[in-house]
């Protein structure tokens, strides 16, 4: 767990802080970047701006969509975020790069990549994958496929032994262009892309990550370490994941109804009433499940992420095992602002 001789001090400041809020001062501006486009993967944030979460714990927040183009570590490392939403991996290697990202709650409790498999190729089971060609997205997520195939003992040179990679667009196109006999989706939404271009679940074979042990922490809020001795910072930070939360609460009760407000947000018109229903109704899935409340982080999980990323000798994502990566202090003092 993070350690920072300033940290306590921030927050027993951040107490103090606690008493202004809800009163006449201007609330305060926050930025949270995410990962990937406007979509009900991202429904806690759209919900607790709409339906005014931030707005009673005093915060003006503006969500900032990502897209193919940006990465949210360098958004943070150029001061244009306070807080970003990514993967376990991606920040953990942005980390060990220099930029100081620390995992201050943890929305995703289990991970909902998978590798999907049209059951016309022959694949049945992992025994099967020898000889195949397997779509496989980088950047960082082609490691707990990685270590999958280690642990299978399955080469991925493309050897006759071994499995060729391709290396996917964050598309389905492989699959029903039959170039792969399998490809990387997520549970909620690349996985229903397929099904909309024809294919039945009945046609295909799934394989989740997270029930083959290789399964990393996904979606998360990671602050910037460096201002973590701040309390005006931390107090921010509290309120936020506060409000958050309790939009994902929100969310995960009301899944049709977080689904349209993710509508309502989306500017580019590009996303679907029946495609985001049926991704919250998914996304809902891997936000529950802690018994110590929406965004805990486990740290039995943030283990086995590292452990998955450090099993990967060649082209390691990261090489030692982080310190400060993460910390429950955030996520602590947030509870005085829970309704």
């Amino acid at each position: 767990m993070m350690r920072f001789s300033t940290l306590g001090l921030a927050l027993g400041a951040a107490l103090g802080l606690a008493a202004t809020v809800g009163s006449a001062q201007a609330a305060d501006r926050f930025t949270i970047q995410l990962k990937w486009v406007t979509q009900a993967q991202f429904a806690g944030y759209y919900v607790a701006k709409d339906k005014g979460f931030y707005k009673d714990v005093n915060l003006d927040v503006t969500v900032k969509p990502g897209g193919p183009d940006i990465a949210p570590p360098q958004v943070m490392a150029a001061g244009g975020a306070d807080a970003i939403i990514d993967w376990m991996p991606s920040a953990l290697a942005s980390r060990e790069k220099g930029v100081p990202l620390v995992n201050v709650s943890q929305t995703f409790q289990k991970s909902g990549m998978m590798l999907t498999c049209a059951k016309a190729s022959g694949v049945k089971g992992p025994a099967d994958f020898p000889g195949r060609t397997l779509g496989v997205w980088f950047y960082g997520n082609e490691y707990p496929f990685l270590t999958w195939m280690a642990k299978l003992g399955v080469p991925t040179d493309g050897s006759a032994k071994g499995v060729k990679v391709l290396k996917q667009g964050f598309n389905v196109d492989p699959l029903i262009q039959k170039q792969a006999d399998c490809i990387s989706t997520m549970t909620y939404n690349e996985y229903w892309q397929v099904i909309d271009a024809g294919f039945k679940p009945d046609d295909l074979i799934v394989f989740k990550y997270s029930e083959q042990g290789v399964g990393t922490l996904e979606d998360g809020i990671y602050a910037n370490g460096s201002k973590l001795g701040d309390p005006a910072y931390v107090d921010k930070l509290a309120r936020f994941v506060a409000a958050s939360n309790r939009g994902w609460d929100w969310a995960v009760k009301n899944p049709d109804g977080a689904a349209m407000i993710v509508l309502e947000n989306d500017t580019t018109g590009a996303q679907t009433e029946k495609h985001q229903k049926r991704m919250m109704s998914e996304v809902a899935k891997l936000v529950e499940g802690s018994k110590m409340g929406t965004g805990y982080l486990d740290p039995a999980d943030y283990e086995r992420t590292v452990n998955i990323l450090l099993s990967v000798k060649s082209d390691p994502v990261i090489t030692k095992k982080p310190e400060g990566a993460w910390t429950h202090a955030v996520f602590e003092a947030s509870k005085k602002y829970i309704k």
